[in-house]
């Protein structure tokens, strides 16, 4: 685990929280929690060690102060700032079973 968190904290995230996205760590990783093989693909990928599979997305430490903002802006907040600034946003599909 400390190999892994060291890897991400290379690649510019704070703690597995912050990684889940670029990651795509579930909600059970995010919290730390990895099986043995788990842990050991994930340094894999982060090492380069995967045919094919990029290093990481963005590094969170290469965003500027407003992008890291930006990136936790609730959505329905940043969808009234963009239609504010004259832009059309459309929202997500959602599948409800009605």
């Amino acid at each position: 685990m400390e190999e892994l968190l060291g890897l991400l904290n290379d690649a510019g995230h704070t703690d597995f929280r912050d990684a889940r996205g670029p990651m795509g760590f579930t909600q059970r990783q995010a919290a730390g929690k990895f099986t043995r093989d788990e842990a050991a693909a994930f340094i894999a990928r982060l090492q380069g060690n995967v045919e094919g599979a990029p290093r990481t997305v963005v590094p969170s430490a290469r965003l500027s102060a407003q992008e890291q903002l930006l990136r936790h802006l609730p959505a329905g907040q940043l969808a009234a700032e963009l239609r504010r600034r004259g832009w059309t946003v459309t929202e997500p599909v959602t599948n409800s079973s009605s």
